[in-house]
């Protein structure tokens, strides 16, 4: 069977685990990729092509006919590779997540690293083999003339390969992350550099979350290149191809969103964070524990608000929701322990018999998130750099009320700066004044900017944002 409409991403809409007696258990995929794909395709007939990422994925791959399992949830088709893990490993944590990611999120600290020498040139190999398995896959399950939809920087190189095996093909890529601008993105060696961009210019369409990051990949794609550049078009010609560049800002689903935010394991995470805070005033941040992230920082500045201001002491609480994130590599593992270092140094300081002034809880917990969002009072979002953000448009959505701190670096800023505190991501006592700010906005300018914080967050909502990028390969 083949089909009209595919997606490619690494995380696939569904996960298996395989239990003591081998019997395998199908459960939703997670991450903020795949929930929102999922939202869109599913009345949709697309095929959705992913890895198998754990080893009950892989049992479940080998029990199906070329890995195509077709009763999988209410997403369609998915056809699941069962890519070597040594090669997976190399592509998805030395390169995509270590390499990549830093770049594209300014992270590496350059007097030490990076450093590309023959290790790196063998995982830059598994990288290709992983990206190749992709485009093989995708090769296979096309229709002639279908669409293909490649997601992220796990597949820079899969519009390229696959436009070599189908040039009948409409192929577009997204980056969910923003792009470095040429003078860090340089710190690539040279050869990998042109290879990642000249492979996502195989495709027709290529999509960023803000005009920003679409502006530096076309700067690299000219610095690095030396590609035909119109910025005022948005199209990059090169090698007798032209690739038009879409700025798709992404939004949420309001009305599911609550839907989901009115459910009772959620009302009863609210009466507990209740109980536990009773009538003080809560300022909430939920995150992954990823080093774009920023918690250090933002617990930082939430210590000096407090060295600040003690007539807040006993009046106000910290809910910090730090999720795990990659701990298979050793820099989020140090980041996770730095976190919580900082956290029990407040603690320490500030906390009494009847006040704590921070909660941290480091155990992913969707509905207690989601409670957290309806109780707060300021929302605090501070990325060194961010793609887009969805927690500063979910947060504005549950909370009638919520004062919204956001980092100018956050692709979020462009819709929602206006009515936030915008604030350098860098600058803690900054971001200790912006938390003071917030606490004390008065309730009708609080209430009235939350109301326009909403409008813009839903304004775009996954449904249009996969059906702009649809309609752009027609």
């Amino acid at each position: 069977m083949s089909s009209t409409v595919l997606i490619a991403s690494n995380r696939g809409p569904v996960s298996f685990t395989l239990s003591d007696d081998g019997a395998l258990t199908m459960r939703r995929g997670g991450g903020g990729l795949v929930s929102g794909l999922s939202e869109v395709v599913g009345d949709s007939p697309a095929v959705w092509v992913c890895a198998a990422l754990s080893d009950g994925d892989r049992g479940a791959v080998r029990l199906a006919p070329g890995g195509r399992l077709d009763q999988a949830f209410d997403t369609g088709p998915v056809r699941m590779l069962d890519i070597p893990p040594a090669i997976f490993h190399r592509a998805y944590n030395a390169v995509a997540n270590s390499t990549l990611w830093f770049v594209n999120h300014l992270l590496y600290n350059t007097p030490q690293s990076p450093q590309f020498g023959t290790r790196f040139r063998r995982e830059w190999e598994s990288y290709r083999d992983y990206n190749g398995a992709f485009a093989f896959a995708l090769a296979e399950e096309a229709a002639h003339g279908a669409r293909v939809m490649v997601q992220d920087y796990h597949l820079t190189l899969t519009p390229a390969m696959l436009r070599v095996e189908r040039p009948d093909l409409r192929i577009a890529h997204f980056s969910h992350t923003p792009w470095a601008p040429p003078e860090y993105f340089s710190l690539l060696p040279d050869d990998v550099a042109a290879e990642v961009l000249s492979g996502i210019l195989g495709a027709d369409h290529a999509g960023f979350l803000t005009a920003r990051w679409a502006r530096a990949f076309m700067d690299c794609c000219e610095a690095f290149l030396g590609a035909q550049v119109d910025h005022g078009a948005r199209t990059v010609a090169y090698e007798g191809r032209t690739t038009r560049i879409g700025v798709h800002p992404l939004g949420v689903n309001g009305e599911a969103l609550r839907e989901r935010a009115a459910e009772p394991d959620v009302e009863s995470h609210m009466a507990a964070i209740r109980a536990l805070v009773g009538d003080r005033r809560l300022i909430v941040r939920i995150d992954r524990t990823e080093l774009s992230k920023n918690i250090v920082r933002g617990l930082t500045a939430y210590r000096e608000f407090l060295a600040a201001h003690p007539e807040w002491h006993g009046k106000v609480v910290h809910l910090a929701f730090a999720y795990p994130s990659r701990h298979d590599l050793p820099e989020y593992r140090e980041y996770t322990a730095a976190v919580q270092r900082c956290a029990k140094e407040i603690e320490d300081e500030y906390a009494t018999e009847d006040w704590d002034p921070l909660i941290l809880n480091v155990h992913d917990d969707y509905p207690r998130s989601l409670a957290a969002y309806r109780l707060a009072d300021v929302l605090l979002v501070n990325p060194i750099r961010d793609g887009m953000n969805l927690v500063a448009k979910e947060g504005p959505i549950l909370s009638p009320r919520c004062a919204l701190v956001l980092s100018r670096e956050a692709g979020a800023a462009v819709e929602l700066g206006a009515d936030s505190l915008l604030v350098n991501p860098f600058d803690v006592t900054g971001t200790a004044a912006a938390l003071h700010e917030a606490l004390i906005l008065p309730e009708e300018e609080r209430v009235k900017r939350c109301a326009r914080l909403r409008e813009a967050a839903t304004a775009l909502p996954p449904q249009r944002w996969f059906e702009d990028q649809l309609a752009a390969l027609w």
